[in-house]
This record gives C-alpha cells, structure tokens and sequence, in this order.
C-alpha cells in the first residue's frame, strides 16, 4: 500500500532544463498527471545548453535560492541518462526539496540551502504511468517523483538514504589588487559571467585590466551600464548575480575572446592610494622604551 499523504497543494516546483520546449511539456503533462496544479509550476529556464551541468548548476543556484521554503526544485541537465548515475532527492535545511540526476547539478544549491539528507529515487508511490524507455527520466521519473513530493509526500517515501556525488563549483582567489576566477555562465547576449565578486573589484575610475585565457592582457572601462561601453566597446561591469561581467556594447564579448564557460579568467585593478597623511610604516611595531 502507498504511504498516505496530505494533498494540500502547498508545494511550488520549479523546472530547469536543456530539453528545449517540447520535453518540457512532457515533464509538465506528468506533474498534471500526479496531481500537481499548473499554476503552481515554475519554469526557470530549458534552453540550457546540452549537458553543461556546471553551468546548470550555477544558474540552479542562482535563480532558486530565493524560493520559498515550500519548493520543490527540478533539474534535470542529464548527460549521464539511462546510465549508472543514481536519480536523488535532497532534503535541505531551509526547506525546498530537490530532485534530479546525482551528477552535481543539485549539490550547490544544496549547499547553499543547507544539505540535510539525501535518498535515491528507487520507486515512486502511485505513478501514473511506467518508465517508457531510458532516455528522458525528467518525464517519466523526475517529475513524477516532484509531484508525490508537491502533493504531500515525503523524501524517505522514494527510496534508501544515500551519499549524493560530491561536486563544487570553481572558487576566485583574491588578491590586494587583483583576482582570478573563471567564466561560469555565457548568456544570450554572448557576455562573460566569471565566479569573482563585483564587490572585489577596488579603485575603478581608471578602468581595470582583464585577461581570458591565453589572450593579451587589455585595459578596459568599468561601467555601471551598458550604455556607457558604446556600440563594439568592450568592457567590464557588475553583473545581475553580483559578479564581474565582460560585454561588449551591442555586442558578444564570448565571440570577441573566443571563450567557453570554463575559460580562466584575471582581473586587477589600481590600488587604493593611501589616506592623505598615513605613513607608509605606520603599520610597524613601536620601539619599548
């Protein structure tokens, strides 16, 4: 008999994807299916591109830290399909529940949200329909074990506790001036997102200097729009997601450098002069008397 549970319809889910509109549907169709009401399924982006699951993970984090505590979170960028890798369900400690491949993809936003158990996704109690081939788990498993969870169900129901794939995403170093980092996210625009803070950056009146991956160092503006670089201008700013941004005017800084997600990235900028009167000693211990 299926384990009982509250259909109280509280759940949002969340889709993120590579599959493109049509398997969309699909995955949607099996949410209907399991009794999830449409209005309260949240699409954050399916034109992902193909098996980046670093990326998707990035973009994961990103754009679903800010849900509710009552979420389920759907991801499903899956090189690995119908292979050895485990399907898993993470229970966090800030509340969202989050279903997908064990490939990395959820462990930063697990991470974020605080990992509290993890169980891999063996059977899914009352399915509507059974696993049609092996191809397409965000169909005929993922979203069907997001439903059981969005109305009422709960993680342990789906299958044993289990130790998810470790999996992190790459981290900046800083430092007095300057920091190294890599591109994490190409947008559609074509423009840079790399894994340094904004907040970093120091001294910016006389622009900074970038370099990514084995092109030439260049100078360049450190704007606060988009406007302000000019058409074919390259340049760098703080980006949405609170990171450094290269763009380019009306442009694509991705094709200007020839870069992929992955591609190293370094920025410095002028050193913060000294407050006036402050000596460069200062700093030294005084002689005891």
């Amino acid at each position: 008999m299926a384990p009982r549970r509250r259909r109280d319809g509280r759940r949002l889910i969340t889709l993120t994807s590579d599959v493109g509109s049509a398997y969309t549907a699909q995955m949607k169709g099996a949410l209907i299916a399991g009794g999830v009401d449409p209005s309260r399924v949240v699409d954050l982006a399916h034109d992902l591109p193909a098996h980046g699951v670093g990326e998707a993970a990035f973009l994961l984090r990103a754009m679903a830290r800010t849900f509710p505590p009552e979420s389920v979170h759907v991801a499903v960028v899956d090189p690995g399909v119908g292979g050895r890798r485990s399907a898993v369900v993470i229970a966090t400690r800030a509340g969202p529940w989050l279903v997908g491949p064990d490939n990395g993809i959820l462990m930063p936003l697990a991470h974020e949200l605080g990992l509290r158990a993890a169980y891999r996704i063996d059977r899914i109690p009352g399915a509507a329909r059974p696993r049609v081939g092996t191809t397409f788990d965000g169909r005929d498993l993922f979203a069907p074990a997001a439903a059981w969870l969005a109305t009422g169900g709960h993680p342990p129901d789906l299958g044993p506790r289990t130790v998810p794939m470790a999996y992190d995403l790459p981290r900046p170093t800083r430092g007095t001036a300057e920091a190294r980092g890599a591109v994490v996210h190409i947008d559609r625009f074509g423009n840079l997102i790399t894994n340094i803070p904004s907040s970093w950056v120091g001294g910016t009146s006389h622009g900074v200097t970038i370099r990514v991956g084995r092109s030439r160092s260049r100078r360049v503006a450190w704007v606060t729009s988009y406007e302000s670089l000019g058409r074919g201008t390259l340049g760098a700013l703080g980006s949405s997601f609170g990171l450094v941004e290269l763009a380019v005017g009306e442009g694509r800084a991705a094709d200007r450098f020839g870069a992929g997600v992955g591609a190293s990235v370094a920025v410095s900028w002028p050193r913060r002069p000294r407050p006036r009167g402050e000596k460069a000693n200062s700093a030294r211990p005084r002689k005891r008397p």
